[in-house]
């Protein structure tokens, strides 16, 4: 097995987004907020761990938010394994444009959307967060899983934390990235990231 130059085992990492849920659907932004998964969400969750569980994977930790928690609960018990939550795993935090539809957000601060589209990682969201806070929490996050003794964990959060964790580890263009939720990635120490899929 390969190690790091501190001469620990290296990591392989899986990063997981959470099934898909009703606001997904409706278009509605959760953040720190919630939303149920849908039949098609339960169904992503149970495909991901169907896929995970010829991984070797010997932890699974997740977002303290409902529809992460549930994905990884449904990952969990089919590999066996006890769901461990790290609250920096939760999703950035939309602050006051959590649970709206793009309409009302324009409605609200008008030209903000354009704002943000021309600097993402700095941009705050009202009394919420940036990419960038989110990069220090992905950060935590990772530093807290490699203080463990586990090398094949999977991480089930949300997309926009699960593109700091992507920059956290090296993978270029990370922030443009997309996380379908019915793909997991192997992130394996330097940056090299790989999409498991599962067709049908």
């Amino acid at each position: 097995m390969a190690n790091h130059p501190s001469g620990r085992p290296s990591l392989t990492i899986y990063l997981a987004r959470h099934g898909q849920t009703e606001w997904n659907v409706t278009g509605r932004r959760q953040g720190g907020l919630d939303s149920p998964l849908t039949p098609l969400g339960l169904q992503q969750a149970a495909r991901n761990a169907e896929l995970l569980s010829a991984e070797g994977i010997d932890a699974v930790f997740a977002s303290p938010l409902g529809r992460a928690h549930e994905t990884a609960s449904i990952i969990g018990s089919t590999l066996g394994l006890t769901v461990q939550v790290l609250d920096d795993l939760a999703e950035i935090d939309h602050g006051l444009w959590s649970g709206l539809g793009s309409a009302e957000i324009d409605a609200g601060w008008p030209g903000q959307r354009a704002v943000r589209e021309r600097d993402k990682y700095a941009f705050r969201f009202p009394d919420g967060e940036s990419y960038a806070d989110g990069a220090v929490r992905a950060g935590r996050a990772l530093a807290e899983v490699a203080r463990t003794d586990v090398r094949r964990p999977v991480l089930v959060s949300h997309e926009m934390i699960g593109r700091m964790l992507l920059r956290q580890l090296g993978v270029p263009d990370a922030l443009e990235s997309r996380q379908p939720s019915d793909v997991v990635y192997r992130v394996r120490t330097g940056g090299l990231a790989e999409g498991l899929t599962r067709s049908g």
